[in-house]
């Protein structure tokens, strides 16, 4: 596996401008990191050929591997017209792709609270989203693009919705971003929904969480779990997922792709993504 950084870890620091996108990639390959994922947060590729070409040309100079891109999409957003808008905006997110030289790009599929995230919405949404996946994903096979899906926010979340979904696009270059950390947000174990999703999965993001029960109440930096629970995004390593289990599982499975490390917690990003970074590349050669 080799292990490299989500350029999302570095976030805040691209909003406050103290970073760039071409700054954080010369810090991930200071750090050891072998490849970086491009996720387009505090900027923008779209009409910005320039920047995309930059990015190309830093990559091949640091010899940092460009694994993935990962845009935001919700394709359920409206009628049957704004349906077929988001299709053709992804569609140039995969030019983007292509133009930027990854094999792997993944997209979202819509976002909703947990109370308008019941079985019974997704039930009456399936066809809709699938649709929009086997849609995405034979317009990426013209460049050898594998497109996928990540289980993200509280919708299309959860091992059996994603595992559903993926069945049903039924496309050999389609399948699952994993986040390790991600299905605590619907209250599901992580390792025994991670089992469950291995056999689709493309692209690995090691996130961490720290978890309290709902009667805890810790104030200002949680968030709550469709089930009431509290979580905070922690360093990798550090929170309450046990990272190490996780990564067992992943290497027994014959994964072998690239694994990012996605951090969003308080702590300064750059400390905090160095400190994840070297715990999970410590597990990694304790496996």
């Amino acid at each position: 596996m080799k292990l490299g950084m989500s350029s999302y870890s570095l976030a805040n620091a691209i909003h406050s401008g103290e970073m760039s996108v071409l700054d954080v990639m010369d810090w991930t390959k200071a750090q050891g990191g072998e490849h970086i994922e491009i996720v387009p947060i505090g900027y923008t590729l779209t009409d910005n050929p320039t920047l995309v070409q930059d990015i190309v040309k830093k990559s091949k100079e640091l010899d940092l591997h460009l694994s993935n891109y990962a845009i935001g999409a919700d394709f359920l957003n409206g009628n049957k017209e704004a349906f077929q808008q988001e299709i053709d905006r992804v569609k140039k997110e995969v030019d983007i792709a292509n133009a930027l030289g990854v094999k792997k790009m993944r997209h979202d599929i819509s976002f909703k609270p947990p109370s308008e995230a019941s079985i019974e919405q997704f039930d009456q949404d399936l066809a809709q989203m699938v649709e929009a996946c086997q849609e995405i994903a034979d317009y990426a096979k013209q460049y050898d693009i594998t497109t996928s899906i990540e289980n993200h926010g509280f919708y299309v979340q959860g091992s059996d919705r994603v595992r559903l979904i993926i069945k049903k696009v039924n496309r050999s270059n389609f399948g699952l971003t994993l986040d390790t950390g991600n299905f605590l947000c619907v209250d599901e174990d992580p390792l025994c929904a991670i089992k469950k999703c291995l056999d689709f999965t493309t692209m690995l993001h090691v996130k961490d969480f720290y978890i309290r029960e709902a009667t805890s109440s810790p104030g200002k930096g949680w968030f709550t779990t469709t089930g009431g629970k509290f979580l905070r995004g922690a360093m990798t390593g550090h929170g309450d997922i046990d990272i190490k289990a996780i990564l067992q599982l992943v290497k027994e499975s014959g994964y072998d792709g690239d694994v990012s490390i996605e951090f969003e917690g308080m702590e300064v990003c750059q400390q905090a993504s160095q400190i994840s970074l070297e715990n999970v590349q410590k597990i990694l050669e304790q496996l």
